[in-house]
C-alpha cells in the first residue's frame, strides 16, 4: 500500500504550507521539519497510520525523508 499521500496529508497539516517534497528530500533541511514540528508530525502518523511510535524513535534520521519516513512505517507493519 502506497503510504505517500498519507505522509504528505500529516506533513502538510503540520507544516501547514502546500508542499510536494522528494520522497528523498530532506525535510529538516529544507525547512518543512524543524525539531518542534518533529513531535506532531509523529502523532500525526501515528493517527492516520493506527501506530504507536515510542520516544525512543523521535529521531530526525528516522523521520529526515518521505523515502524514510515509509520504511519506517513499512517496519511498523501498517
Amino acid at each position: 500500500m502506497d503510504k505517500k499521500p498519507g505522509i504528505l496529508k500529516v506533513l502538510q497539516a503540520v507544516a501547514d504550507k502546500p508542499l510536494t517534497p522528494a520522497a528523498d528530500e530532506s525535510l529538516f533541511t529544507s525547512g518543512l521539519l524543524d525539531s518542534f514540528a518533529l513531535t506532531d508530525f509523529v502523532t500525526g502518523l501515528e493517527d492516520e497510520f493506527g501506530v504507536v511510535i515510542p520516544d525512543s524513535d523521535f529521531s530526525a534520521r528516522k523521520f529526515d525523508t518521505i523515502e524514510k519516513v515509509e520504511q519506517y512505517l513499512e517496519q511498523k507493519g501498517t
